[in-house]
């Protein structure tokens, strides 16, 4: 995930060695913007810079194919929003579904590890405390941190959960938002490549240079979706956009060939 600006300070700190920095990272407002930067607006960046990539660039793909067949730009409309709505259902209700599943999952080994506690506290905590143990804590400072964790139900089967089955539990997680913003970030951008393809049907210019013009469009696209990227990438926005640009590149040109060849063939 992206570095936060307090994490961004405390590297600088070490990296200085300063003491200064240092207590500015762990300031209580840094801390505390941080807190709520990954529980709100950072929440939903993933699902939107991924739907938002995978959108442009499958439509894209389509687009670019259907050229290369030299299919009339009414049939790459049908084909392109058949593809935008149909591959973006898909992958929302796969990000949907994906999402439930982990979550069902998740509380059914956390009831799991509630009724453990319950019917024999003893057994969990030497569990615990071996656990601790493998990581190079003492017995006695494992048994005292096991004491101090058991003494709080919910915290001793949260930790329960990360240390015995590597469960780390998202509070914040919404299948359902997920998938929305997922959908309409896949439609939105994944739009982009069609948008001269409807334009040509009233402006001239569009109609002489439609996929010219439409290839311009998505590049464009292409890189900026990819620049975004950063927000949740600790890539360089640069880097992260030229790799989004011919990733998407490369994938209109193979399905143009693919299309080229089928035409090529069938016309034999």
């Amino acid at each position: 995930m992206k570095e936060s600006d307090r994490q961004k300070i405390a590297r600088k700190a070490f990296e200085m060695r300063d003491p200064k920095l240092h207590d500015q990272a762990h300031s209580k407002e840094l801390i505390a913007e941080e807190t709520w930067h990954k529980t709100t607006q950072g929440r939903y960046m993933s699902p939107l810079v991924y739907g938002a990539s995978d959108g442009i660039i499958t439509t894209f793909a389509v687009v670019a194919g259907a050229m290369g067949a030299h299919l009339s730009p009414q049939v790459v409309l049908i084909m392109g929003f058949a593809n935008l709505f149909g591959d973006g259902f898909s992958m929302a209700m796969g990000d949907y579904l994906s999402q439930r599943t982990s979550l069902k999952y998740n509380e059914s080994e956390r009831q799991r590890e509630k009724w453990e506690v319950e019917i024999d506290p003893a057994s969990e905590k030497t569990e615990l405390i071996e656990i601790y143990k493998s990581k190079g804590l003492k017995e006695e400072k494992a048994k005292d941190l096991v004491e101090i964790l058991s003494s709080n139900k919910d915290l001793w089967v949260e930790t329960m959960m990360h240390e015995e089955l590597g469960i780390l539990e998202d509070k914040m997680a919404s299948p359902r938002v997920d998938a929305l913003v997922t959908f309409f970030s896949f439609v939105f951008f994944g739009f982009m490549p069609l948008v001269t393809y409807i334009l040509a049907s009233f402006i001239p210019f569009f109609a002489q240079n439609t996929f010219l013009t439409a290839t311009i469009l998505t590049l464009v696209t292409l890189f900026t979706v990819g620049a975004l990227r950063n927000i949740v990438t600790n890539v360089n926005w640069f880097k992260s956009g030229l790799e989004m640009l011919l990733t998407g590149s490369m994938a209109a040109f193979v399905a143009y060939i693919v299309g080229f060849l089928i035409r090529y063939i069938t016309t034999l």
